[in-house]
Order: C-alpha cells, then structure tokens, then sequence
C-alpha cells in the first residue's frame, strides 16, 4: 500500500510503501499524488484538486485531530474515507498551554532578549513577572486537553473554570462563555474551528476580560478575531498573549502580533513531540492495516 507522509521526515512500517513529502514542496507533492492510495496529512490544506490528482486515493488519515484543513465534501463526493486521532497529542498540547502561559505570566521572551544583549539584571517595573497560583484560568473547551490542563494547572494553584458546549450542570466550575470571560486572568482556547466558533473571541468578548488578562491559543487561529487581538493589546486592556496558531499558516512575518513584545509564538508545534509522532504512526498503521484487510476503521470522520 503507497503511504504519503505529507510531512519532511522519514518513518518505516512494515507492509507499507511510506514517501514523505514537505508539506511546502508541492512540485513532488503533485508527482506523488497519481500512485498514492493513503495521505497522512498534517496541516498543508487538501483540496478537491489535490484528490483529482489522486485517483488511486482511498483514505486521509489526519495526524491529529482537527480536519478543518481537509475538504470533507470532496472527500466524501470522491469516496475517499477520511479518519482523525483525538486525544493522541493530548499530553503535549495541555503541557504548551501551561508553558504559553507561563512564559506570558514570566516575560520569558523578554528576559531571554536581555540576557544574550547582555543587559544584566532588569531595573524596569515593567518586566515584574506573575505567578498562576491565586488566578483564575478559563478554558475555551471541556475535552481531553482541557482536562489535562486543568490538573496541571491546580497542581500550581490556579482556579480553573471551564466552558463547553453542551452545559455541565452537576459540574460547579462550568460556565456560560460570556460569564467565564468577566472572571478569567487567563483564557485559553481548546475547541474545534467550526462555522460556529470561528471569531467566537472577538472584539466584544475580548472586551469582557479583566484588564491585565492573558490569552492563550493552542488550537485554531481563526477562533480568535487577530485584529480585534491586536486592538485589545495595543490599547493595554489585555497583559499578552501565548500562540501557537494564527489565522493564516504559516503565520505572515508581517503580521502585527509578531511586532508586540507581550506576545509568545510557536509556529503550530504545540502537539510536536517524539511521543506524539509515536502515538500518531501507530494509529495510522493500524487504519492502514484495517483499509487493506476491509475492517472498520478507527475514529472515521
């Protein structure tokens, strides 16, 4: 069976004919797709001309867990089947989201400046750092990263309260968004991008954060409104903010985030780590073994 890895590293499985492919090299993509039967896609977006161009495709496997990158109704007008991993970078993705936290709270990015300018030990009120203990921490989502976090964060101190979409009535730390947003020191942001939460922080809910907030995005750009972002941190109302997703990816060096020294980025490597590549592969082999033997597959879309 033709495996593309579309990602620029190499992997080896038993039975499987795995080329790899950098998600920004779309000349070999292009040459690879006609001979290819599954695509383990990472976040290059699928389009449905990139499936007409794969007409021996059977199967998208996301190495993740969001497929707001995949073309779901070309894939599905193609009979191509399309399958996700929720909760295989998990542990990973709560662990960014404390550290962006963190690093806000600490000014690491700014200490990190001084120190190789040489500039010694800072003078500044405006490099005092905060601690998480005795804050209250709002989670955007009540899944397996969410509640990953949470423990972590209680580990340390924080007061969290978290929001879902379905409400928790026998759970005392659930809250209407709007209301958890009044009460948070920091917010941060586990859902899904869908037509329903695309912009959902926006400018009016931003606005809602007590001065000095911080926000914390971990899971898609486009769930927070980047200019409105923008606004409320240039203005002061908000303390900084922790990224690792934006709304264009990869992120434009222009964008005005990156301009702001209250902000923390990572380039969408939150889930990136050598245990979450060895949890995704093995998920991806046992679908790939499953496809071939016509079992049900794990976790379809």
């Amino acid at each position: 069976m033709r495996v593309l890895l579309h990602y620029d590293m190499d992997h080896s499985e038993s039975g499987l004919d795995i080329v790899s492919c950098s998600e920004q090299d779309d000349a070999r993509l292009a040459r690879l797709l006609p001979d290819t039967e599954v695509i383990w896609h990472v976040l290059r977006p699928l389009t449905a001309a990139d499936m007409d161009r794969a007409p021996k495709l059977r199967l998208i496997q996301k190495l993740g867990t969001g497929v707001n990158t995949i073309d779901l109704d070309a894939a599905r007008e193609r009979g191509v089947l399309v399958a996700n991993m929720p909760g295989r970078n998990a542990q990973a993705v709560a662990e960014t989201s404390l550290l962006l936290a963190l690093s806000v709270l600490r000014r690491v990015v700014a200490f990190d400046a001084r120190t190789r300018r040489g500039e010694g030990w800072p003078a500044s009120r405006a490099l005092v750092g905060g601690e998480l203990r005795g804050r209250t921490v709002g989670l955007l989502g009540g899944g397996e990263i969410a509640g990953l976090l949470r423990g972590m964060l209680e580990a340390v101190g924080a007061r969290v309260v978290f929001t879902s979409r379905r409400p928790r009535p026998d759970d005392p730390s659930w809250m209407e968004l709007d209301d958890l947003l009044r009460i948070s020191d920091v917010v941060s942001v586990h859902i899904p991008l869908t037509e329903e939460t695309r912009h959902l922080l926006d400018a009016r809910r931003l606005a809602l954060l007590p001065p000095g907030a911080i926000v914390v995005n971990t899971a898609r750009g486009a769930v927070v409104e980047e200019s409105a972002l923008v606004d409320a941190l240039t203005s002061g109302h908000l303390g900084g903010a922790g990224l690792d997703v934006f709304e264009q990816e990869p992120v434009d060096p222009a964008n005005p985030l990156l301009t702001l020294d209250n902000v923390v980025v990572m380039p969408h490597v939150a889930w990136l780590t050598r245990e979450t590549w060895a949890r995704y592969f093995a998920v991806a082999a046992e679908n790939c073994r499953r496809l071939a033997s016509g079992e049900q597959l794990l976790h379809l879309v």
